[in-house]
C-alpha cells in the first residue's frame, strides 16, 4: 500500500494542510485506492497533526451528521495504523518539500 499526500495549497479550509490516498499494490484490492482521508493542524496550538477518515455526511431532523466509511469491525484502536501510516506519509512530504526549497 502507498500513501499519496496532496497539499491543500489553497488553505480552505483553514487548518487543513493536506488529503491523502491509501494506493493498494497487492492482493485483492490491487489497483484501488480509497480517497477521502484529511490531515489537519491540531486545535488550541498544540502542535502536531489530526488525521479524519472517509465519511458520509446526513441529515436527520436538521441536524447534520456524518457516517464513518471505514470502521473496526471490533477493535476500536484498528485505525490507529492507518492514522500512523498517513502522518508518517505526511511528514516525509514535508521532508522532502523542505529539501527542495
Amino acid at each position: 500500500m502507498i500513501v499519496k499526500i496532496t497539499p491543500n495549497d489553497k488553505g480552505n479550509p483553514p487548518g487543513k494542510v493536506a488529503e491523502a490516498e491509501l494506493h493498494f499494490t497487492e492482493g485483492p484490492l490491487d489497483g484501488l485506492k480509497l480517497i477521502g482521508f484529511s490531515i489537519w493542524e491540531r486545535r488550541g496550538g498544540a502542535g502536531g497533526y489530526n488525521v479524519t477518515f472517509p465519511a458520509r455526511s446526513y441529515t436527520i431532523n436538521g441536524d447534520r451528521r456524518s457516517f464513518a466509511l471505514l470502521r473496526p469491525i471490533v477493535d476500536t484502536t484498528a485505525q490507529n495504523t492507518v492514522r500512523e501510516l498517513i502522518l508518517q506519509a505526511y511528514q516525509e512530504y514535508e521532508e522532502r518539500a523542505a529539501i527542495a526549497t
